[in-house]
């Protein structure tokens, strides 16, 4: 498919979405939230992909709402972005997902295969929370982050007052949320919102690597369980999370990943997973 406002490559297992307005810092608009979507189906359905990296193109990740979009939205009195997804749809991946993971920017969490967000710049606004929604945040040490809602005159918008507070602490999301200051990568670190901070020089290099390490070394049926678990853990108590992995037990030790996952750490070789 030819797309306007990313660009996706599959790289070793990795499929890469680029957000590709970088004259605009990727701000986000409705022909990027179709191209995301169309993107992460096609990365869904490949079995060649193990997991999905999404970062920006030239000095910004998402510097949030395109500016032109907020104007139309203010202009025609409208309480939603024209063009984006209403609670009602669904994606073919997400039909037993839980409800939550189904709302208009929530849905990263059911798509099937994990989401790395490689923060390269500027991360601001919607683009925050959408980075809030992969599994994992990698930043480079040049990217700064800002919830900006405050001084828009919005609100917590999509689920970052349920996100934020479980990343970093309900005192620390209050402080981005109400100040919607700007914050260093390192900050970004030291509070929980980013796993790790990489040079400028090397982040491409080391998100990859990362990534597929991650799609050469481990199972694709584990990567795909524990997503989903993990995901949905959040929403349960202790108990219930426990009875669910005990529930998903007995398929995984049936798997070929596990007879496999045996085989090699025996056989002392390179594991040969299938994701099945």
């Amino acid at each position: 498919m030819a797309y306007t406002d990313i660009l996706y490559r599959v790289e070793d297992g990795v499929a890469v979405i680029t957000l590709n307005r970088p004259d605009k810092l990727n701000a986000w608009r409705g022909e990027m939230d179709r191209d995301v979507r169309s993107a992460m189906h096609a990365a869904a359905d490949d079995p060649a992909v193990k997991l999905i990296v999404l970062t920006g193109a030239g000095k910004g990740f998402c510097a949030g709402a395109d500016m032109g979009m907020l104007q139309n939205i203010q202009s025609a009195g409208a309480n939603r972005p024209q063009g984006a997804r209403t609670s009602s749809t669904r994606e073919p991946w997400d039909a037993k997902a839980n409800p939550n993971f189904q709302k208009e920017y929530s849905w990263f969490p059911a798509v099937p295969k994990p989401i790395i967000a490689g923060i390269n710049g500027a991360c601001a606004g919607l683009g925050l929370v959408l980075s809030l929604y992969a599994d994992v945040r990698f930043a480079s040490e040049t990217a700064k982050f800002t919830t900006a809602f405050s001084k828009r005159g919005l609100v917590a918008e999509h689920g970052v007052s349920w996100l934020l507070p479980r990343l970093i602490g309900f005192a620390n999301a209050a402080d981005l949320l109400y100040s919607s200051r700007v914050i260093s990568a390192a900050e970004a670190k030291a509070v929980g919102l980013v796993s790790r901070v990489i040079p400028a020089a090397a982040f491409e290099a080391e998100v990859m690597a990362y990534a597929k390490s991650l799609a050469s070394e481990v199972s694709p049926r584990s990567l795909r369980e524990m997503k989903r678990e993990l995901w949905n853990a959040q929403l349960q108590p202790l108990g219930e999370a426990i009875e669910a992995a005990n529930t998903d037990m007995p398929a995984s030790f049936a798997s070929e990943d596990f007879k496999e996952g045996v085989a090699h750490f025996v056989e002392k070789r390179a594991p040969k997973f299938t994701g099945r």
